[in-house]
């Protein structure tokens, strides 16, 4: 009689994918959407079924077995003890398989075989679908002996023979019993094994019942046994058991070993290798007849392992199996190791050998089922900064991940910001999927927003920092990581603030305007001498004013902040210097000095013999005390004083006033300086400032003229205002008789006082040939700038002096230095200052002075060109300023030259 046993042995080894997929609370669980996604495969002594992941979103799975009319909830331990398994990978495709000798199997003859299964979805705890599933498989012919290693357990099922009742002796003879009788404890065992002898190696004892509680399984056909038990992980996991049968004499010994081991990883290869002689279940030489390479259960034929670019190599002592990482038959899998990012890759491949003791003719079928899974793979995500500083935005991508990676937040330097809150707040938060199922992250915020920092390097750069973590989550184990990243990006997008200015005849109007970084500035200003800040109480001395975009200020020219630079008869220079700074950086944003005239006059001379005269403290002696002024007498002080006015009042007849007669003009003078002998502050001493104030009063008839202190103002080189044409001649008005600094088109008109010299200079321009010679021919003054008009006054005649006027002009050498290359090219002369006047009243306050310059060839003297004041015939005489170059005769004439009234002026100091 012929029977077969299968045993069962838990394996410890190939849980972990039932773990993965354990989230119901009990049964066998795994990810489940409600669709028609199901497929079945009958894998020789294997029954797949495959949910498709179209089931596997969004729902729980739980599955029952049905044997019959009861349903039995298929645990993690019942499972594997039972011949059932799950897989799952992270797309959600579901494989559960049963061996075809497993518990609840409806075994026809050990042919057919059909099992039924319950599955049951939930969706937010509560049912929602229930389907049942049942499956037909036919499986023939067995080996002798068929090994089975997946992933919870191990499978051998053996071919054995019922043996014949028990023999006792009963006085002397031998007598037929049952096995009862023979064996009192077999009695009570149910149908079929009632003891196992477990060799681990050495022999444990264990009744059937004792055996199903510790965790193993074991069951009985017609011809075939089924144990199963858990191990541990090493390179290979052997169980070995002797099975105590209840019908029949007999005894079974059961062997199976799996491999545990025996993978080699490479970057792009995974190599398994089983051993080719397994020893445990071999004991003499053996013949393999059949060797199969599979994917999940299911035999590859070479064309589909050539296409694949699996390989499958029987060696001397190994069978050798070698997958590409990447395999489309595998899949990767996110992890979060040390929260930082790996990955892995999955491939269950199967091997199937059938070989043959020699000289018997028991063969043995060995399939394993062998999910791989690659080590930890690092794979640190990238950020790919694609900002573009003239948009204003950061515009980033994060990636590349797998499917189950999904981004939570991110962290700022300030605040937590879900992807939602993201959204919302503006920043453009997306996510982007592949073909091969990877994803990436973009996220865009703009600079403008408070979460970006801002530095400014420099003052019209701005360099925009954004810190950020990204809060990454894998599914479903719900597992964080953070990457961190930090983007900087700079632009020249700084707007400087302003400072713009006006006069009137009383005050300075300076108005501010604010940049794009608003008032985060300081505004200084030079005032009394040093720089301060426009603090509080500045503002309200100067009545600022202002709003959102500028603010100004009213600066009297009599104020501390302004500075005295040139005093006239009848004008002062006043002058506000505005500087913006950047703190701390102490970056200079904008500046200005501002320069007015401001109506002031400063000497009055009256017809009872007395005269007034102001002295102002000016910024070249900026040390000067006026208090301590005096006129020539040095009891004459001052009547008032302040730091930086002294006005003084006296009789003319006083202070060491001396009188001057000219013809029918009677002079006053007076001098305000420091005293020679002082206790405080005098000209003595390197430090002493000079200061010297000449106050004249001239009186002609019953006409009074004023003439007043000039100070020293500082100025640049002049620049010449050259005529049209190809060689230009210019005159020009010289301040004193060194024929340094000269008067400039915004000077006219000039104020001159009767008799004072003025020291013209007529030049040619732009030559640099010394064989021409400048001659001035004739020149005289009027009182008009018509050249032509009536009265007019003759200076020169004939390139001499008018000898008809009292006072002569005075011709003055020229040599030359650093500014003088060709001495024959510059006249120079000097008259005193007059008025015309009519039955002795004075025409007008003013005079133009014109000239007729040749232009000689040195080469060639004759008449004019002989020399200056040589008394010859004129040269050529031609037209107006704009002459051809081949023309020798030049027109020249002066701005307007004033005599100043005598005025009286009365300032509140």
């Amino acid at each position: 009689m012929f029977d077969k046993c299968v045993i069962y042995m838990l394996y410890s080894h190939f849980s972990v994918t039932w773990v993965l997929l354990s989230v119901a609370v009990s049964g066998l669980t795994g990810i489940f959407s409600p669709d028609n996604g199901l497929r079945s495969a009958c894998l020789g002594n294997v029954l797949r079924l495959t949910l498709d992941k179209t089931l596997a979103v969004g729902s729980q799975l739980e599955i029952d077995a049905i044997d019959g009319t009861d349903i039995i909830p298929l645990s993690h331990t019942l499972a594997a003890q039972c011949g059932y398994s799950v897989e799952s990978d992270p797309w959600g495709n579901t494989k559960v398989f049963a061996s075809l000798l497993g518990c609840y199997v409806d075994n026809q003859v050990d042919v057919v075989f059909t099992l039924g299964l319950r599955l049951r979805m939930y969706r937010d705890g509560h049912s929602e679908q229930v389907k049942h599933v049942t499956e037909t498989c036919s499986y023939s012919p067995w080996a002798s002996r068929e090994i089975l290693c997946d992933r919870n357990y191990m499978e051998v099922s053996s071919l054995m023979v019922t043996p014949e009742t028990p023999v006792k002796m009963v006085a002397g003879q031998q007598v037929h019993d049952s096995w009862e009788d023979a064996i009192p404890d077999a009695a009570v065992a149910p149908n079929g094994i009632w003891k196992m002898t477990f060799h681990t190696p050495d022999p444990k004892v264990m009744l059937l019942t004792d055996a199903q509680r510790a965790g193993y399984g074991a069951m009985m056909t017609q011809t075939r046994l089924t144990y199963s038990v858990e191990v541990a992980g090493v390179p290979m996991e052997v169980f070995s058991v002797s099975t105590y049968y209840k019908t029949g004499n007999l005894i079974v010994d059961s062997a199976a070993a799996c491999p545990t081991g025996g993978v080699v990883f490479t970057d792009k290869v995974i190599t398994w290798h089983v051993p080719r002689r397994i020893t445990p279940l071999i004991s003499s030489a053996v013949k393999i007849l059949e060797t199969h390479m599979g994917i999940y259960g299911q035999r590859l034929d070479k064309t589909k392992m050539a296409t694949r670019h699996y390989k499958m190599s029987v060696m001397e002592s190994h069978i050798i199996i070698e997958i590409p990482v990447g395999s489309p038959d595998g899949y990767y899998k996110s992890h979060a190791q040390d929260y930082a990012y790996h990955i892995t890759y999955t491939v269950e491949p199967m091997l199937e050998l059938l070989w043959r003791a020699e000289n018997t003719q028991a063969d043995t079928r060995y399939k394993v089922l062998f999910p791989i899974t690659t080590p930890l793979m690092p794979r640190p995500p990238h950020v790919i900064d694609s900002t573009v500083p003239e948009q204003r935005v950061f515009d980033i991508l994060l990636g590349t991940f797998l499917h189950d990676v999904e981004l939570m937040n991110i962290t700022f330097t300030t605040r937590v910001l879900t992807v939602a809150e993201c959204n919302a707040r503006g920043f453009d938060v997306q996510e982007h999927h592949f073909a091969n199922g990877s994803k990436t992250f973009s996220l865009r915020v703009p600079f403008s927003d408070e979460l970006v920092l801002k530095q400014n390097p420099d003052p019209l750069t701005t360099v925009y920092f954004l810190p950020l973590v990204f809060g990454l989550l894998v599914l479903p184990e719900q597992t964080p990581f953070p990457h961190p990243a930090e983007l900087e990006a700079s632009r020249e997008d700084v707007v400087l603030p302003t400072i713009t200015g006006s006069c009137d005849q009383e005050n300075f109007y300076f108005s501010v305007k604010y940049g794009s970084k608003q008032d985060n500035f300081q505004t200084m200003m030079l005032h009394a001498g040093s720089w301060r800040e426009l603090d509080t109480e500045l503002a309200k001395l100067y009545s600022l004013t202002g709003n959102g975009t500028h603010f100004s200020i009213v600066v009297p020219f009599t104020a501390p902040a302004a500075a005295f630079e040139l005093v006239h008869f009848k004008s002062i220079r006043a002058r506000v210097d505005l500087l913006l700074l950047e703190m701390p950086n102490m970056w200079q944003l904008d500046d200005l000095s501002l320069a007015c005239y401001f109506p002031l006059t400063t000497t009055e001379c009256y017809s009872n013999g007395t005269a007034t005269a102001l002295a102002v403290k000016v910024e070249s002696v900026s040390n000067l005390n006026p208090e301590y002024l005096t006129l020539r007498d040095q009891s004459c002080k001052p009547a008032f004083s302040n730091d930086r006015f002294a006005f003084f009042s006296f009789k003319l007849n006083s202070c060491g006033t001396t009188r001057t007669f000219f013809d029918d003009v009677m002079v006053y003078k007076n001098e305000i300086a420091l005293p020679y002998n002082t206790g405080k502050q005098s000209r003595k001493g390197p430090s002493a400032p000079e200061y010297r104030h000449t106050v004249s009063c001239y009186y002609l008839l019953n006409h009074t003229k004023t003439m007043a202190f000039r100070a020293s103002p500082r100025r640049t080189d002049p620049v010449a205002d050259p005529g049209v044409g190809h060689l230009v001649v210019q005159i020009r008005l010289s301040q004193d008789s060194s024929y340094a600094l000269f008067y400039q088109n915004e000077d006219y008109p000039v104020e001159k006082y009767l008799r004072q010299p003025l020291y013209f200079e007529v030049e040619l321009m732009q030559s640099t040939d010394p064989q021409i010679e400048v001659v001035l021919e004739n020149c005289w003054a009027t009182l008009h700038k018509d050249r032509t008009s009536l009265p007019s006054w003759d200076l020169i005649v004939d390139s001499c002096e008018n000898l008809d006027d009292l006072y002569l002009t005075v011709f003055h050498p020229v040599v030359a230095d650093t500014r003088v290359q060709v001495p024959a090219h510059i006249k120079r002369f000097s008259i005193n200052m007059f008025t015309f006047t009519k039955d002795d009243a004075v025409l007008k306050e003013q005079i133009f002075v014109h000239c007729d310059a040749v232009l000689c060839d040195t080469t060639k003297p004759d008449g004019i060109c002989s020399g200056q004041c040589a008394n010859l015939v004129s040269a050529l005489v031609l037209g107006p300023r704009a002459t051809d170059a081949s023309q020798y005769k030049k027109q020249i004439s002066s701005g307007p030259l004033l005599t100043p009234r005598c005025n009286t002026w009365l300032n509140n100091l």
